[in-house]
């Protein structure tokens, strides 16, 4: 099958799990022989036709400009982000219209959108708001673009990615009359850890509603579409996430000589970063020994900082910003411990990716992972006295901390995108 896919996340141009997930996905799809034609948000008017396995990593470009491409094909490049940057490709999306150019987008919608679930969502970027958010003007910038995509690519469905592409998702579908899917990785709701942004919440809505079929990475998540945004439970799948499979060193590569506690992903309302740091300050008296490290950033990042010295924490508690995959894959090498604390997370692929480095795991039950995983800790986010006492559980008994790391280790093993491949599979073939 030829798939048109758009996301706002994809390898280089990744800031989460998003583009973790979309990279799985379309690595298994390439291997049952499928096609993907990828759209993401860049400064030309490109996609990446993706025909190959190794395509996934080549990112081979095409520019919807015939003579475009042309030049672009006479190029030499002697580094890939000399090509990202030719194509303006960067790590976090960039807006590259003009007001002019929204105005124009605008006024097209106008007329390709006709009924009632459409007009709500077009009310929800209009210029007004669009001035005010820079990221409603970027989604609007590449909702802008969905049309040419739609008409100059081939193509048998449609699938996007969270809220951001399910304006592009709808307008493609409305020009080329192909099946939608849309894929929701986690809600407004999850994001904020309560109401949110009303905006956000009838973008999803609407593109749910205009979507013949809904894939949920979880089923917490699918409850919540079906619950909270009205969503046809016919039309509702749940296919849960995976990781891929690679060689992990088996022997640490200590930072510290105590136990290391990590908590790895955006510092955001939404995963708990204040719950672990009171467990940490609750455990760092009984085991001064013992180190935490937070990993990422976000905007509760400089609370957290605040927090950390109020509590005189100091060197105990280390903060290290983003980090890369390779960062990722060597902060894990050093670490005892994971905790997930997130007060709302659809699926959440670090714990995974944890568990795969043999790393004990403590995860929250508010979590579409804990349906799948057997062997890791689960509490309940909030309660942060259980939090600690499973941290201090695992410090002083080193011996069934690495058996529950090994058993972790072997369990994810078995949990591959192949799988979750074949049922999104199974999902096209149903609408075709």
């Amino acid at each position: 099958m030829r798939i048109l896919m758009f996301t706002w996340e994809f390898p280089p141009l990744i800031s989460g799990g998003l583009g973790i997930a979309c990279y799985g996905i379309v690595n298994a799809l390439l291997k049952r022989g499928h096609q993907i034609y990828l759209v993401l948000p860049t400064k030309e008017e490109v996609f990446f036709p993706l025909t190959e396995i190794e395509d996934v990593d080549k990112l081979p470009v095409q520019f919807l400009n015939h003579q475009k491409n042309v030049e672009y094909l006479r190029k030499v490049f002697k580094k890939e982000e000399e090509r990202f940057d030719y194509i303006g490709m960067t790590r976090f999306p960039e807006s590259y219209f003009s007001i002019e150019d929204n105005k124009f987008f605008l006024l097209r919608s106008k007329i390709l959108f006709e009924t009632s679930y459409e007009e709500i969502l077009i009310k929800q970027i209009n210029y007004g708001q669009l001035s005010e958010n820079n990221l409603f003007r970027k989604v609007a910038e590449f909702t802008g673009r969905a049309q040419r995509y739609a008409k100059t690519i081939e193509h048998d469905i449609i699938h996007v990615h969270d809220w951001l592409t399910y304006p592009a998702g709808i307008i493609a579908k409305k020009v080329s009359r192909k099946p939608l899917i849309t894929h929701i990785h986690a809600t407004e709701f999850d994001r904020t850890g309560g109401i949110g942004d009303e905006r956000i919440h009838k973008i999803e809505y609407a593109g749910m509603q205009l979507a013949d079929s809904v894939i949920a990475v979880s089923k917490y998540t699918s409850e919540m579409v079906i619950d909270r945004y009205r969503i046809d439970t016919k039309k509702v799948y749940i296919v849960h996430n995976a990781i891929m499979k690679r060689k992990i060193k088996h022997e640490k590569d200590r930072i510290f000589k105590g136990p290391t506690i990590i908590f790895l992903g955006r510092i955001t309302i939404q995963k708990g970063p204040d719950y672990f740091l009171k467990a940490a300050s609750i455990v760092l008296k009984k085991h001064p020994e013992s180190r935490f490290i937070m990993a990422g950033s976000g905007d509760m990042e400089r609370k957290m900082l605040y927090q950390s010295a109020r509590g005189r924490l100091l060197h105990k508690f280390l903060f290290t910003g983003f980090l890369n995959r390779d960062e990722v894959n060597k902060i894990f090498s050093a670490s005892d411990i994971y905790v997930l604390s997130s007060v709302s997370e659809p699926f959440g692929i670090a714990p995974l990716e944890a568990m795969s480095f043999g790393i004990a795991s403590i995860i929250s039950k508010q979590s579409g992972v804990s349906e799948i995983v057997k062997n890791a800790l689960k509490v309940d986010f909030w309660d942060v006295n259980k939090l600690a006492e499973s941290i201090n559980f695992l410090i002083e008994n080193p011996e069934e901390r690495k058996e529950l790391g090994l058993k972790g280790k072997r369990e994810v093993e078995k949990i591959a995108w192949d799988s979750a491949a074949l049922k999104i599979e199974e999902i096209y073939r149903r609408l075709l």
